[in-house]
């Protein structure tokens, strides 16, 4: 029977504790592993679309154009997906000893420009866990997260939509680029790991469970 393949993006939802220590797995967990489960057996994939989504994923280029205006560097997109047993990702930015993840704010009022709330966003994303799953795959030392404030597209923005927190050119670079990073961590590799394994099992009974019905 087919084995479970976590998307480094979706690797929070693995890793979600359950709330009594007698459980295997949270609810978290059993819920985003049974959406799975219906994707496989009904053949269909959820779609996400909203401005917020479009730009991050249409505009991720400028993103990285921001990032190497303001670390005077020559980041480029990485265009590989990577696999092993049980993880599969693709990375923004791939360099010699880092991975860096680009995150594209949709305004100034959700930009973190400050370092407690950039990790604050992250912690609430789940964006560590993502990381350690390109460390992972990619056997690299350490990771980023790079919040980048770029000018709002006009393709995504509405007539009512205000324009002062959505262009901002005008800003220095330096000042619209948040970064949280990370060191790669051998024992929370292991326990990455362990949940996987017990996550494993219990997708394909749900697998088996539908399947036979």
């Amino acid at each position: 029977m087919k084995n479970l393949k976590v998307r480094c993006s979706s690797l929070h939802k693995l890793m979600t504790n359950p709330r009594g220590k007698t459980e295997e797995l949270s609810a978290t967990t059993k819920t985003w592993l049974k959406e799975l489960v219906k994707e496989e057996v009904f053949g269909y994939k959820p779609q996400l679309n909203t401005p917020a989504i479009n730009k991050g994923i249409d505009y991720e280029n400028l993103s990285i154009d921001l990032l190497n205006e303001a670390t005077f560097k020559s980041f480029v997109k990485n265009e590989e997906r990577k696999n092993n047993d049980f993880l599969t990702g693709e990375a923004d930015i791939v360099t010699e000893d880092e991975i860096i993840d680009v995150k594209s704010s949709w305004s100034l009022e959700t930009f973190p420009a400050f370092e407690e709330d950039a990790k604050a966003s992250v912690k609430k994303a789940g964006y560590e866990w993502q990381l350690r799953g390109y460390m992972m795959l990619w056997n690299k030392p350490k990771a980023s997260i790079k919040y980048c404030m770029i000018s709002t597209p006009d393709a995504l923005l509405k007539d009512w939509d205000n324009q002062a927190i959505h262009k901002v050119d005008h800003i220095e670079p330096t000042k619209r680029i948040s970064s949280v990073s990370f060191e790669r961590d051998e024992a929370i590799e292991e326990k990455i790991i362990e949940r996987y394994e017990v996550a494993n099992r219990y997708y394909k009974q749900y697998l088996n469970e539908l399947t036979s019905k």
